[in-house]
């Protein structure tokens, strides 16, 4: 048990959980009641607010584990983190060891939304002063993931670490809701449907290979070794880290070295500029079979920008999100993560400093030498490269410019 840092009580302990479906993710909270029947649970939704202001922020809280009790209900127009920060601390301050399970409606961006959660912000309470973390657990329903892994034709408004939300497709929403996961908690199979569930499995564990892979039913078998394991407390400050890391648009991809049902993934690597024209024209070749990808650009048009790359199903996303870090001891230096500057060191180059390329991909099929020969070919040539910064910024950039434009 860990003490709050100047009154010496001890922490409450907070449990995230996350899931594709209203089912999968109310059976994992019903586990977790299994492991500490005394939790409080507080039951979020989101929904877009009047005139497109703040969203609506609805809460559904059940206490002392008794599923007969009353739930008091709550409605607020916000800043969704503002409003269930202020909620954690008033629940912590009346039971000083309470633990809550958080379950988080489908369409939060769960990364940058616990990021901002337990962000410290001056003048108010800190959620590290008040609550030990515990793994972040998603369930997941394989056949409603492999549904929206391919659905790429319309937009979802996502919560993520502000009040506007965020456009995405369901494949990003849902690929991203794997990847923010300690612990993937999916449906039990049922008769006839092995395939579906071996399909998404595959998948998910490329997706996110750190994470933990459970069934719903083993969990309720194992009990409550299980509960244990999934509530057990973690230091919120590292943890917090870890999520804004996780986060920063320069990351060392990862590849999981396996192949599991024809899933496989592949990273490209280039310390060269990228020709936006010529990018463009390698697309079609290099995102053949690809499920989903991940990385960062350097792109001659943008000489100083981290351009991120981004894929989901078949819908790609090119963004300029960052600038490239200058010498050690710079202001942006010193406000970088820890990861992003020791990724720096190990890049760095005397001329071009941390600049680089770097992009994983997921899919069925994936060939590196078609994906690594399409992209080389969009590389400066010597001769481009030699008009410098100054000439590269002239070339024409259909990526960028397209987005700019809407």
């Amino acid at each position: 048990m860990s003490f709050h840092r100047t009154t010496g009580t001890p922490k409450g302990l907070l449990s995230v959980v996350a899931g594709n479906s209203p089912e999968i993710r109310g059976g994992l909270v019903e586990q977790l009641l299994q492991a500490s029947p005394e939790a409080v649970v507080l039951s979020v939704s989101v929904e877009d607010g009047p005139s497109g202001g703040y969203p609506v922020v609805q809460r559904l809280m059940t206490t002392s584990g008794a599923r007969s009790a009353v739930p008091t209900s709550l409605g607020a127009t916000g800043d969704p983190v503002v409003i269930l920060r202020q909620d954690l601390v008033a629940l912590r301050r009346a039971t000083k060891d309470v633990h809550v399970v958080l379950a988080l409606p489908e369409h939060v961006d769960v990364l940058p939304f616990l990021a901002e959660l337990w962000r410290t912000r001056i003048g108010a309470d800190s959620l590290e002063d008040h609550y030990d973390a515990t793994p972040v657990l998603v369930g997941v329903d394989p056949a409603v993931f492999l549904a929206d892994i391919a659905c790429v034709h319309r937009a979802v408004r996502v919560w993520g670490g502000d009040a506007q939300g965020e456009p995405l497709t369901p494949a990003e929403a849902a690929a991203r809701q794997v990847e923010a996961a300690d612990a993937l908690v999916l449906t039990d199979a049922s008769p006839g449907s092995q395939e579906p569930g071996q399909a998404a499995n595959a998948l998910m564990r490329h997706l996110n290979p750190r994470a933990g892979m459970i069934t719903l039913g083993r969990i309720a078998a194992r009990q409550p070794a299980s509960g244990r394991v999934l509530t057990r407390p973690q230091v919120p400050v590292q943890a917090r880290e870890a999520w804004e890391s996780r986060l920063d648009a320069v990351t060392y991809p990862y590849a999981y070295p396996e192949t599991h049902q024809a899933v496989s993934s592949v990273i490209w690597r280039s310390r060269r500029p990228l020709h936006p024209e010529r990018l463009a024209d390698a697309l079609g070749d290099a995102m053949l079979g690809v499920v989903r990808s991940r990385g960062h650009l350097w792109l001659a048009s943008r000489p100083d920008a981290v351009v991120t790359w981004r894929s989901a199903g078949g819908h790609l996303e090119i963004r300029e999100a960052d600038r490239w870090l200058e010498a050690p001891a710079s202001p942006a230096w010193e406000a970088a993560t820890p990861q992003r500057r020791t990724l720096a060191c190990w890049f760095w180059d005397d001329y071009y400093g941390e600049r680089r390329s770097e992009i994983a991909f997921t899919g069925a099929g994936l060939d590196l030498n078609r994906i690594a020969g399409a992209l080389d070919s969009a590389l400066l040539t010597e001769s481009e490269l030699s008009l410098g910064p100054e000439g590269w910024s002239a070339m024409n950039d259909p990526l960028l410019s397209e987005t700019e434009d809407r």
